[in-house]
């Protein structure tokens, strides 16, 4: 056990998920509860290192946080600070004040510090290892795009909203006689809209690792309609791209480390099939409201286990690791093996195969 830990940070950076707060509370509670530390929590994500936004953590500020989405925190996805955004138009220059965040820490005198994050956030809690800060990462992304864990946080929960809603679209499809085309969210990686397709019978699912081609998703319609089924549910994930082509672009924010923002190919989509076949099509974009709200039982349990764990790890003097789920037990690896890298939908995967064999159409 290590003695050299006495007081430890938390921060919640990038995009909010269902069980940030479970995490929160996890840390606090072991922290002070198990090993008698101090906890001071950083706002709004790597914001607070740089801008010293701090506030001390007591059992009494985490209570009631099981059930409670979003961060108390507050969290940022744009915040980096061995990139940060300085002045405006041709003022406007990156400067690297990690200095001044790693001297924050230490004049709160924090021996160590947790971060919970994705793959974005995890690679500027490595870079803070390098400049000497014990850091223990924690994996978070609705997404579950992370290298080295079986499943984030965050993804159960997202999956759940996204099949009720394919549930309730389902009837309204099938009563209107409708293809209905449900965009969900997931980056470049298809993992949200595989799971949630299959769970919500979804008839076409249209991946980022897998460019599909129109003919194949109108042929499935078709075929479905000359069947007696003349409603179809199409599921596509963001990143979603035809043969040949590219994903579709919302906007670019110029200030954030991921600044493409990638949405609208349910619209293109929908647009080619009722044009190909003149079939009444309609698009229903779920976007953020996946990541919202009270987490499911699954979600709690595992941020809890996973905030837990990283405080443990700090005090066995284990520091520059990520805790992670691996088969149904939370483990640790180095924090510099998933930096910067992106879990995408293998192509062998069960569950492609499992759509195949019961009649999904993938658009290839």
């Amino acid at each position: 056990m290590s003695d050299d830990i006495r007081a430890i940070g938390v921060l919640t950076g990038g995009g909010d998920a269902p069980g940030l707060n479970a995490v929160i509370r996890a840390v606090v509670r072991t922290a002070i509860g198990h090993y008698k530390w101090e906890v001071v929590g950083f706002r709004d994500g790597f914001e607070g290192l740089v801008e010293k936004h701090s506030v001390n953590l007591e059992m009494d500020d985490v209570s009631g946080l099981l059930t409670r989405g979003g961060t108390i925190l507050g969290t940022s996805n744009k915040a980096n600070p061995f990139a940060w955004h300085m002045g405006e138009g041709e003022n406007h220059q990156l400067v690297d004040r990690s200095g001044e965040a790693v001297d924050y820490i230490k004049s709160l005198g924090l021996d160590a510090l947790a971060v919970i994050g994705g793959d974005g956030t995890l690679s500027i809690a490595d870079g803070l290892r390098e400049k000497g800060t014990k850091v223990v990462g924690i994996p978070k992304t609705i997404d579950n795009d992370l290298y080295e864990t079986d499943q984030t946080f965050g993804f159960d929960t997202a999956i759940s909203i996204a099949t009720e809603a394919l549930d309730r679209i389902h009837t309204t499809a099938e009563s209107h006689h409708r293809v209905m085309v449900v965009e969900v969210m997931g980056r470049n990686a298809g993992w949200l809209a595989l799971h949630s397709g299959i769970a919500g019978g979804g008839d076409i699912i249209l991946l980022p690792e897998i460019p599909y081609d129109i003919d194949k998703i109108c042929e499935k319609i078709l075929w479905r309609n000359r069947s007696g089924r003349r409603f179809s549910m199409v599921v596509v994930a963001e990143g979603a791209k035809p043969l040949g082509g590219e994903a579709v672009v919302a906007r670019v924010v110029a200030d954030s480390p991921d600044p493409i923002r990638l949405g609208g190919i349910g619209n293109v989509v929908a647009n080619q099939i009722e044009e190909r076949l003149n079939i009444e099509t309609r698009v229903t974009v779920l976007g953020h409201l996946v990541r919202g709200g009270t987490p499911t039982a699954f979600d709690r349990v595992l941020a809890s286990r996973l905030g837990s764990e990283a405080v443990h790890l700090l005090a066995r003097g284990e520091s520059g690791r990520m805790v992670r789920l691996s088969g149904s037990e939370i483990s640790s690896v180095e924090i510099s093996k998933i930096a910067n890298k992106q879990r995408l939908v293998p192509a062998d995967h069960s569950l492609l195969r499992l759509g195949r064999e019961t009649g999904i159409c993938f658009g290839d």
